[in-house]
């Protein structure tokens, strides 16, 4: 009988041990975190929220004091980004219009997401007829004119934070809910879906504990994209006059109060107007970056 030498089998051990097995998963966040333009849109976003917090405090003024001598003051040591034309200082007027516009944005965006995932989910989940009524009238509402939806129920509910939130996000929610029914559709057929469904788990465990967990990056990125849009309508209904009222201020009222001086008093349109898209355009690319991690 013929005997196996053990140095014959050495290459083959070597090859499947652990230590010879090469690590090719990365963590998404990683792959975020090495695009050089999406660290620096967040950084610039950080910057916003920190100077709309901070920045009053430090620039010595009252975003609705009115100081008349003073009006039309271009940008100086004591009016960093001039005044406009009630002489209040137009820096100040920024950091509150930037607490408002992204309270806006994050809390329609908090409100697509809630109702858009619960729609969603539970259309996907529950399927047949159900399903179908669901999705049309979706497809109902996604034909309508945004802007002249939001305009007509900002009209009819009236001025205020309040009104322009419910606004935008009685119909934010609709793109949320069809990205989130087309991934309920395909991870709903998973085994560990189905065995839950045959061990008798109730609707919700298996909507919090399995089917969201898993959805986590789509529902990240149609969030991210959903806080420049209602920051975007909020701003273009200020600017027409029918969103954010004085003495209140927002990048688009402050937008539409510059607007007659814009050939003389170039600065109170220019840093708002500079401020709205970087913060949009910020928003954007990061949403863009996490989609490709």
């Amino acid at each position: 009988m013929y005997e196996l030498h053990p140095d014959l089998f050495s290459p083959l051990v070597q090859k499947t041990s652990p230590k010879a097995i090469p690590k090719v998963s990365q963590s998404s966040w990683a792959i975020f975190f090495k695009n050089p333009l999406a660290i620096t849109c967040l950084t610039f976003l950080a910057l916003v929220i920190f100077v709309a917090l901070a920045g009053p405090f430090f620039s010595g003024h009252q975003f609705d004091y009115a100081n008349l001598p003073m009006k039309n003051h271009p940008p100086s040591w004591r009016f960093w980004f001039g005044s406009d034309d009630l002489g209040r200082d137009v820096f100040t007027r920024l950091c509150y219009g930037a607490r408002i516009s992204l309270f806006i944005g994050f809390t329609a965006a908090l409100i697509d997401l809630i109702v858009g995932v619960t729609w969603g989910a539970t259309s996907a989940f529950v399927g047949g007829l159900f399903d179908q009524i669901c999705m049309r009238l979706c497809d109902i509402f996604i034909t309508l004119p945004k802007l002249l939806v939001v305009m007509i129920l900002t009209l009819v509910l009236g001025s205020g934070l309040l009104p322009i939130i419910i606004s935008i996000a009685l119909i934010g929610w609709i793109p949320m809910a069809r990205v989130v029914r087309g991934e309920v559709l395909a991870i709903k057929q998973q085994d560990y879906v189905l065995s839950g469904i045959a061990a008798g788990a109730s609707y919700p465990r298996l909507l919090f504990k399995y089917l969201i967990p898993n959805m986590m990056s789509v529902i990240t990125v149609a969030t991210t994209m959903s806080i420049p849009k209602a920051m975007f309508l909020e701003a273009f209904l200020s600017f027409l006059g029918i969103g954010v009222q004085a003495p209140h201020a927002s990048w688009g009222t402050m937008a539409h109060e510059a607007l007659s001086g814009m050939l003389y008093y170039p600065w109170r349109l220019f840093f708002p107007a500079v401020l709205m898209s970087l913060t949009i355009i910020c928003f954007n690319v990061i949403g863009d970056a996490l989609q490709e991690a």
